[in-house]
């Protein structure tokens, strides 16, 4: 399913693709996205690994893959809307 978000900026218009600079405060918050998300896959799955309720264990597992698959939905957004501009590259 093809999701459309709408974002309006403070005079009220609908803004129809997404500007073409990523400005510093972007730039950082996109680099913290991807380190909570880091992060938390690979606590999940060190705490699954620790953990011998096999129920509790999938539930990690599949919190770490939440986390992976999020990170790397992040990335990819990143370099399709042009890495070359944000400075950013697949390297974290």
């Amino acid at each position: 399913m093809e999701q459309q978000q709408t974002q309006q900026n403070q005079s009220g218009q609908i803004m129809q693709e997404p500007p073409k600079v990523v400005t510093v405060k972007d730039s950082l918050y996109l680099t913290d996205m991807l380190s909570w998300n880091l992060i938390a896959m690979k606590k999940a799955h060190f705490f699954a690994n620790q953990c011998q309720d096999p129920e509790i264990k999938a539930a990690l597992h599949h919190a770490g893959e939440m986390h992976q698959k999020h990170y790397q939905t992040i990335l990819t957004h990143l370099n399709t809307s042009g890495s070359q501009q944000t400075g950013f590259s697949g390297s974290h």
